[in-house]
Parts: C-alpha cells; structure tokens; sequence
C-alpha cells in the first residue's frame, strides 16, 4: 500500500491518501494513469501530486484517445535524476510517449499545447525522443519567475514538501512530511540557514533553493530522510 499526498490548490488542502501500485492514481481518469507508472523508479514509499497535475493529465489523455506510456515521472529530490529545480520532484511532471512514433508525439505535444492546462510543455527540440509536460505552479522565486516558488511560514504546497524533505535528509528534521509549513519546518530551515552563512529569516526564496538543492539533489536517501 503506497501513501500518497494530494495538494488540491483550489482548497489550498493536503490530502492522504492510500492506494496499491495497481490501482489509479488519485483523481486520475479511469485507469490511465497507474500508481505503478507514475511512480516509474522511484523506491520511495511515500508519493505526491496536485488534483490539477491530474486534471491537465486526464483532458490531454481523454483528448488524444489512446495510450500515453509514462516514463518518468515522480522522483523525490534526493533520488535525483533530474535538474536541480525540476518539476518532477514537485510530483507535477511527466516525460512521456518513449516507445511511441515521432507522428504520436508530435501529436500529443500539439494536444498538450492547444489544451492549455499544463504550466509548460517543452519544446520538441529539447525533447527528441519524448514529450515533457509539467502543471508547475506558483510564481519562480528566481528572476524572471524561474524555479521554485517562495515558500514560507503558512504555506502548504508539493514545494513545502521538497523543502522538507531536502531539509531531513541533510540532518534537519522537520519531523512531519506533510507539505504543510509550520512552526518545525521554519525552525529547521532557520536552523540550516545560520549553519550555511545565510540570512536566517525561516523564507524559503531563490538563493535558500539553490543552495539547498545543490547539496541534496541525487545523494541518496540519509539516515535522516522521513516519509
């Protein structure tokens, strides 16, 4: 049985939720979208996601009308396999149609793009071999709007969740894993921020994000990491 947070930002609520690799995601249609293919490589025991990743997954599935195989998907930050800042540590992204034909690619990249629920779709050029989507949200707390967004004190969000888990796998427990930021995630982040030389104001913005995910992107699970 596979724990699975779903933020709803419409209600700006965390849900918990519990599902078999076999079953659907969380909110997704039909059986499009299993546990088992979001999960793709990833061994960790807990995944997340937001209703509207969902919501963009399934008008583009129901669109296109036919399979869409998923390759890679849910990766927690510490698992790595991607870039320092990527969307599919938020749980909100997808690289897909590997084993399909570049005219079926072509065509769920134009899908994606008409339908205008993703946050990006990266251009064909940059994806020779697969289609990338991701419903990434909030505002890049780098200039010009790249990145992570600012996350603070009161915030819940999957980027609360990246914060806390790339807090916990570098010795600062945030004790919960929850996406919800309180009083123990704030006193974990001031803690790593006097440790590191920066500004201890418990504010998660763009320099605190790229310093924290240089350090714990890809290194493995720690004795320290909490699910």
């Amino acid at each position: 049985m596979t724990k699975i947070l779903v933020y709803d930002e419409a209600d700006d609520k965390m849900f918990t939720l519990y599902r078999d690799e076999s079953d659907p995601m969380p909110y997704s249609y039909d059986r499009t979208l299993l546990v088992r293919e979001f999960r793709g490589s990833s061994r960790s025991p807990l995944l997340y996601t937001t209703v509207r990743a969902m919501e963009a997954w399934n008008a583009t599935r129901r669109t296109y009308g036919g399979p869409i195989p998923v390759g890679y998907a849910f990766k927690r930050i510490w698992e790595g396999g991607h870039g320092q800042q990527s969307q599919h540590y938020a749980g909100v992204s997808f690289d897909v149609g590997q084993r399909l034909t570049q005219a079926q690619r072509n065509e769920i990249h134009r899908i994606a793009r008409q339908l205008g629920v993703w946050g990006y779709v990266e251009p064909l050029n940059m994806t020779p071999t697969w289609v990338h989507f991701d419903r990434r949200y909030g505002v890049g707390a780098c200039s010009p709007g790249s990145g992570y967004p600012l996350v603070r004190m009161g915030d819940t969000s999957t980027y609360v969740i990246i914060l806390q888990d790339a807090l916990n796998a570098l010795g600062y427990s945030t004790q919960y894993l929850d996406g919800i930021f309180g009083m123990k995630t704030r006193d974990a982040l001031i803690t790593y921020q006097r440790d590191n030389g920066l500004v201890a104001d418990g504010i998660a913005g763009c320099n605190i994000w790229r310093k924290i995910v240089s350090m714990v992107v890809g290194i493995g699970r720690t004795p320290t990491v909490i699910d």
